[in-house]
């Protein structure tokens, strides 16, 4: 893993809220200053949970569209149980990119927070896990509350898949894929 994947980075990244569309300038970016072989996608959450099963169903179409290197698929996830054995596995000179589900305001539902920097799995529901990802992804998949796991049980099943989607297409997209 790199030097700002899980290491120290700066948790200060900015964040900036967009639309499944505007993710693409997001992907493009990254493209054009990394080879598609350098990178991972680290794809976190769980399939037993429908709001937490947007990274291992974005890992999944991520595969599909031929992205070489991902962690955390339907079949192998990356969850609270695994991740740091699997951030063990990246070579220090790989970029990683992180994708992970969380809750947010009423108002971001639908909308991704991305970041050139980590982001906190497990934040919304009170987890210490620790920072990663040289990039960012983070999908508002349903409204912050007072019982966060119930929340991401109840969370829409399609509004999960649509954003694992949106993802996975975008950033197949920048690099040139195609499923």
């Amino acid at each position: 893993m790199s030097e700002q994947a899980g290491k120290t980075p700066s948790v200060h990244a900015v964040k900036a809220k967009m639309s499944g569309h505007e993710l693409s300038d997001f992907f493009r970016g990254i493209a054009e200053r990394h080879m598609l072989g350098s990178i991972v996608f680290l794809c976190i959450g769980t399939d037993r949970s429908t709001g937490d099963a947007l990274g291992p169903l974005t890992g999944s179409r991520l595969v599909e569209y031929g992205f070489p290197q991902v962690i955390g698929t339907l079949p192998e996830p990356c969850d609270a149980f695994n991740l740091e054995a699997r951030l063990q596995s990246i070579p220090e000179d790989q970029v990683v990119i992180a994708i992970d589900a969380c809750l947010g305001q009423s108002s971001s539902v639908g909308y991704f927070f991305a970041s050139e920097g980590p982001l906190t799995p497990a934040q919304s529901v009170g987890g210490k896990l620790p920072a990663v990802g040289d990039y960012s992804v983070a999908a508002v998949v349903n409204v912050h509350g007072p019982k966060p796991y119930w929340t991401l049980q109840v969370t829409s099943l399609y509004q999960v898949m649509g954003m694992a989607e949106q993802i996975a297409k975008q950033a197949a997209a920048a690099f040139g894929l195609g499923p």
